[in-house]
């Protein structure tokens, strides 16, 4: 049996400034993302994006992501929390962030980017959709870190005790979601990437593989105490990526009818 290491959160002690380790895995996907968004716009001429517009997209997603990933909390887990207590919406330190938030969030970020330069909205978020896997993962690397978030109780043979829970064995679904959202969708979407698909396509596989690696790895995540499981026995976390899944369904069929990125439409 496993026992979770119990990490100080804090990496870095500056005096009064503490520089969190969930701080730094943020910023470890924003700058890992940018780091492959300037090698997709060197070697991949069809994407049709320079190094400076990566840069600035970067600036866009930072907003998105945080803004989005907040209010997405907020929203979809604790509203009733937050409508009673709004002086603390915008105390991310204390926790509090939602995946299917900050994908809204990066969603709006491409539109505004799109309309901005002048591209479709799907040529964008097919440029994007590879290097959020960086940031998905180290994020995930957050939770496990923090120990929070943690999985169910097991009698799985790697099971994990996290000291400040319980003392029951339980899954280590942090690091789960860290693997497959970060270098297994990576190593997907990357490969997809190599060369031109039709509209919409990177953007289907994201929704649609996201969408069932975290439907499955939420069987091993503890239920929210606050939410606990909800109709048919399924979490909040799976009933949000059931659109997902079906979207990313749709926009493939739909992709499927048209022509390469690199063609005229």
């Amino acid at each position: 049996m496993l026992i979770h290491p119990d990490f100080d959160p804090v990496a870095i002690h500056l005096g009064p400034l503490a520089i969190r380790w969930y701080g730094l895995m943020y910023l470890l996907g924003f700058l890992g993302g940018g780091w492959l968004g300037k090698i997709r716009a060197r070697n991949q001429v069809w994407v049709n994006w320079t190094v400076d517009q990566v840069d600035e997209f970067v600036t866009w997603i930072v907003f998105g992501v945080i803004l989005g990933g907040r209010l997405g909390y907020v929203l979809f887990y604790k509203p009733v929390y937050y409508l009673e207590h709004p002086i603390e919406i915008p105390q991310m330190w204390q926790g509090g962030m939602s995946f299917h938030g900050g994908l809204l969030g990066v969603m709006l970020a491409c539109a505004l980017f799109a309309r901005k330069h002048g591209k479709t909205w799907f040529e964008v978020t097919d440029f994007v959709a590879p290097l959020v896997t960086i940031g998905l993962g180290a994020g995930r690397l957050g939770n496990f870190i923090n120990g929070e978030l943690p999985g169910r109780v097991t009698d799985f043979a790697y099971a994990m005790v996290f000291p400040h829970v319980d003392s029951l064995p339980r899954h280590a679904s942090q690091l789960y979601e860290a693997i497959l959202e970060g270098p297994v969708l990576l190593v997907i979407l990357w490969w997809f990437a190599q060369k031109p698909q039709p509209r919409g396509r990177l953007s289907a596989v994201f929704l649609i593989s996201y969408g069932l690696f975290r439907f499955m790895v939420e069987f091993t995540r503890q239920p929210d105490d606050f939410l606990g499981l909800l109709s048919l026995g399924l979490s909040m976390g799976q009933w949000l990526c059931v659109p997902m899944i079906a979207g990313g369904v749709g926009l493939y069929v739909w992709g499927a009818r048209k022509l390469p990125a690199n063609m005229n439409e």
